[in-house]
Order: C-alpha cells, then sequence, then structure tokens
C-alpha cells in the first residue's frame, strides 16, 4: 500500500502546480541555445536566411530603379538647366520656336487640377468608407464596396473619352452657368463657359481618384478593433459618436494616407487630363479657363520636340513632376508620424 500511495503522488499535480506558481511572473521562457549565435545575436536557419536576402535584394532593386531614373531624368534635361538654370521653374514662356522655356504654368496647372480634385474627392470618398464600413446593410455592403474598386481598375483614357464628350458639355451647359451666375463675384469663377479648363479636369480626376480613398478607408476602417467600437457603445454614445469620437481618431493614420495615395495618382494623371484640361499654357485664377498640366505637356509635345533643347526642356518637366511627386510622398509620410501620434504620447495604429 505504501509503493502505490508512493506511485500516485509521482503522478499528482502538486508538483507540476508549484512549479507554475514558482515561476509566474518572470516572463517567457529563453529562447533556445540553437537560435542564439555565442554573441548574442539571433542565429536564423537557412531558410529564413535565403528568405532575408531575397526580400533585401527586392526592395535595393526597386530603389536602384528609382535612383537610375531620377539620374537619367537629370541626364537628359541638363542642357535645359545649363541653358535656363533655375528660371525654368519660375518662367511661363514656352516658345518652341525661339528656344524659350518656362514650366511655371505647367507647375500651376499640376497642382491647381489636383488639388481641385482632392477638395471634391475628399468628402465623397471618405463618406463613402463611413458608410460601406459602418451604416452599409450587409445585403449592400459587398456589391458596393466590389463596384467601387471596381471604378479604380478602369483605364484613364475610358475616362478621359467619357469626360471629352459627356462631362465637357455638362459644365459647359450647367455647372459654370450656374457658378458663374451666383460665384461671378469671386475670381475663381469668371470667364465664359467654355466646358474645357481647370475644373472640368477637377471634376474628372476627382471622379478618378474618389474610389481610391473609398476603398483604402474602407478597409482601414474595417482595420479599428471591435472592442473600441463596443466599448463607446456600452457608454451610450450614438453611432455618429462612435465614429467620430473612435473610428476617425483611431485610423486617422491611415485614412491620411488613402488620401495621399489619391493625391499622387491626380498628380501624375495624363490621359484623362489632356483631353479635357484645354491645353494651354497660361497661369490663370479663373477656374473656367483652359490650363495644361506638366503630364499633358509631355503627351502633347514629346513626339513634336524637333530640336533638342525643346526635347531637353521636357525631360526637365518631367524631372520637375518627378521631384514634386516624390516631396509631396516624403512631407507626406512625415505628417502621418505626426498624425498617428495622439494625446499624451498615445499612439493610433491600423
Amino acid at each position: 500500500m505504501s509503493g502505490t500511495r508512493n506511485r500516485v503522488r509521482v503522478f499528482s499535480l502538486r508538483p507540476a502546480t508549484s512549479i507554475r506558481l514558482r515561476d509566474r511572473g518572470k516572463g517567457p521562457a529563453a529562447p533556445s541555445p540553437r537560435f542564439l549565435a555565442p554573441a548574442g545575436r539571433i542565429n536564423l536557419p537557412a531558410a529564413d536566411r535565403l528568405l532575408a536576402l531575397a526580400t533585401a535584394a527586392g526592395a535595393l532593386v526597386i530603389l536602384l530603379v528609382v535612383v537610375l531614373f531620377a539620374c537619367e531624368l537629370a541626364y537628359r534635361s541638363y542642357p535645359a538647366w545649363a541653358r535656363f538654370g533655375p528660371g525654368f521653374v519660375t518662367s511661363a514662356a514656352w516658345d518652341p520656336v525661339r528656344g524659350e522655356f518656362g514650366a511655371l504654368p505647367l507647375v500651376y496647372g499640376t497642382l491647381a487640377s489636383s488639388l481641385v480634385a482632392l477638395a471634391l474627392a475628399l468628402p465623397l470618398g471618405l463618406g463613402s468608407a463611413i458608410f460601406l464600413a459602418e451604416l452599409a446593410p450587409a445585403w449592400l455592403r459587398n456589391p458596393l464596396s466590389f463596384a467601387v474598386e471596381l471604378l479604380a481598375a478602369v483605364p484613364s483614357v475610358v475616362y478621359g473619352l467619357w469626360g471629352l464628350f459627356v462631362l465637357v458639355p455638362w459644365v459647359r451647359t450647367h455647372v459654370q452657368p450656374f457658378l458663374g451666375h451666383w460665384l461671378g463675384w469671386l475670381p475663381l469663377f469668371q470667364g465664359p463657359p467654355l466646358g474645357l479648363g481647370l475644373l472640368t479636369a477637377g471634376i474628372l480626376l476627382a471622379i478618378m481618384v474618389t474610389p481610391t480613398i473609398a476603398a483604402i478607408g474602407r478597409e482601414v476602417l474595417l482595420a479599428v478593433p471591435l472592442h473600441q467600437r463596443e466599448a463607446i457603445l456600452a457608454l451610450g454614445a450614438t453611432r455618429w459618436e462612435t465614429i467620430r469620437l473612435v473610428l476617425l481618431p483611431y485610423a486617422r493614420a491611415g485614412l491620411f494616407g488613402a488620401v495621399i495615395l489619391a493625391l499622387g495618382r491626380a498628380l501624375g494623371e495624363t490621359m484623362a487630363v489632356t483631353m479635357v484640361i484645354g491645353n494651354r499654357h497660361q497661369i490663370t485664377a479663373s477656374l473656367f479657363e483652359p490650363a495644361q498640366t506638366i503630364a499633358s505637356a509631355l503627351a502633347n509635345e514629346f513626339a513634336e520636340a524637333h530640336t533638342a533643347l525643346h526635347m531637353s526642356a521636357l525631360m526637365a518637366a518631367a524631372l520637375v513632376l518627378f521631384l514634386t511627386t516624390l516631396t509631396v510622398n516624403v512631407a507626406a509620410r512625415l505628417l502621418i508620424r505626426k498624425v498617428a501620434r495622439g494625446p499624451e504620447g498615445m499612439r493610433y495604429e491600423c
């Protein structure tokens, strides 16, 4: 009997329980010695090292392509920079016959059309994202989300043709006369209703970039943890208060990134803008007047550039567009870091 009692005590849970109680609070167990190098560095298996090298090589190739692209643009545009210097960006002249080139109207048209598009697309895209993530019924959510993503995949030339044959007549007949009648005292809405111009290009760009904001914003809002919603609803908050006080602050970094992606597409859009902006090399305060962007100038004049200086000027304009887009993305990345930090050092991540 004594031997039996001893065997029963061997298989009892008392030793294991005491061990767990003694080890509680000491943190996770140390990793196995075979994963540690003598100096304390992690010694990864061969497959993990190969994966790390492959992914690092892919990242370096992308970086190398960007650097080579910038170097090629700088090399091809050197004659224009040597001839005009910084005045190329500040000059408004563009006369291939006389050999005078200035990119200021092109930069103005690019920024103006993109800002108009962003001002129109931001409320539409953000509202669509909130509706798809929080308010849409279950039977409508997936089909509508698929339709929004499908709009983002439509080629730009299709948007351009639709804008030329549908949007331009509608803007000329209805939108511009209405704005001119009620807001004609503002410089932004003065001039004859031509249809082609900055306003039409901005509206078309807004239609093109709204699906990007809506699709990415929806995914960002769906990534907010469920307990965040449940906590504020348990406190008696309404649906609007939940969206305003929890969802938008928590996901603001991701939403800001979606807006920047949309702005990047608007800055570099070519064919659709070329068809509806009017392609006139000028700086004007009126949104009704035709203008020209850097991308539309490249599309219109690249095949007709017969002199070396003209070709170099177009390459210089392309370099300005490249640097502008790069600057916007770098500034946006820095702003996202700042926006992602909540009050008192808290961070909202999605």
